[in-house]
């Protein structure tokens, strides 16, 4: 299967498909679930029609909002280290786990993601994903490549901090592959059509799930959140929804600022390194006890939590 903004996936699917058919209690909590959230979406609809078509602040808003709710009701807790940056333009390179990752990244900041064309054709996921202002690109056409840099670019320099999942396919959140670096391109493209900027800033951003219905995310329940290799979505999503509790680490690497004579391949290396890093890191401490809030959440509460 093939991450939001990736290429398919040779990996094996993994034996496990998650499914609460065993626990009526647990496909009734699915069942709430998913109705609550459509009536919220549809609730939320019309206000985000008319943001996107006057260009007003508050098509970015609505859609955090929107993820910090799905975060608590599905039960997913954030753990938050360090801060996302408020420079702009500013690209976010960042590892892909699974299609929460969406969610987590949307709860804690108001951002737009570089999703696969085929998203915007799935069923209500394409609904969602164009709502959120997703920019669709054909990563296999190479020679679309220059077009796909030239609108990223462009959502950059209209101030949205774009997420970029540079690994190009999602894998099972144990090891970071390698960040490419086509796309990191659109850092030149967004100084070449603007003179109000000298540089573009470049975060560095991990996820790792920790925990997952309470219990330590080890290689027993690692495909219980990561969403790879030729996984159905619907079951796996099902399973995230019934098991009423995962727990997620996002750190923020440090911000930098690259001019036009960055090289895009180093850029793409350091945001690697540094993603790695983080994400060893998050995947050695426990999640609940030193949990903290996102931004706007009640003090000492954790982010996502009921």
């Amino acid at each position: 299967m093939d991450n939001i903004a990736g290429t398919a996936s040779t990996r094996p699917a993994p034996r496990y498909q998650a499914t609460p058919r065993s626990n009526p209690l647990r496909m009734i909590r699915v069942i709430l679930i998913v109705l609550f959230l459509s009536l919220l979406a549809l609730a939320l609809l019309p206000f985000q029609l008319a943001a996107m078509f006057f260009k007003s602040h508050l098509q970015r808003a609505i859609p955090h909002h929107f993820h910090r709710v799905l975060c608590a009701v599905i039960g997913v807790r954030i753990r938050e280290v360090g801060t996302p940056s408020k420079a702009n333009p500013l690209l976010i390179l960042a590892n892909h786990v699974s299609w929460l990752d969406i969610c987590v990244i949307g709860a804690v900041a108001p951002t737009v993601f570089v999703a696969k064309n085929e998203v915007a054709r799935w069923p209500l996921f394409g609904w969602l994903a164009r709502l959120q202002r997703s920019i669709f690109i054909d990563r296999q056409a190479r020679h679309r490549t220059g077009a796909a840099t030239q609108e990223i670019a462009d959502r950059m320099l209209g101030g949205d901090a774009v997420v970029l999942f540079a690994e190009g396919t999602s894998s099972n959140g144990t090891h970071i592959l390698p960040f490419r670096s086509a796309l990191i391109g659109a850092v030149h493209h967004a100084l070449g059509k603007t003179t109000r900027h000298d540089s573009v800033t470049v975060q560095p951003l991990s996820l790792a799930y920790v925990s997952w219905a309470g219990l330590p995310v080890g290689r027993a329940l690692r495909d219980r959140v990561a969403w790879y290799g030729d996984i159905d979505l619907v079951p796996h999503l099902i399973g995230v929804l019934a098991s009423g509790a995962v727990d997620v680490t996002i750190t923020w690497g440090d911000a930098t600022a690259y001019d036009m004579s960055a090289n895009r391949k180093t850029i793409a290396r350091d945001a690697e390194l540094a993603v790695r890093r983080m994400t060893t890191a998050a995947m050695r401490r426990r999640p609940a006890t030193e949990a903290s809030p996102i931004p706007g959440s009640p003090a000492g509460t954790i982010a996502g939590s009921a």
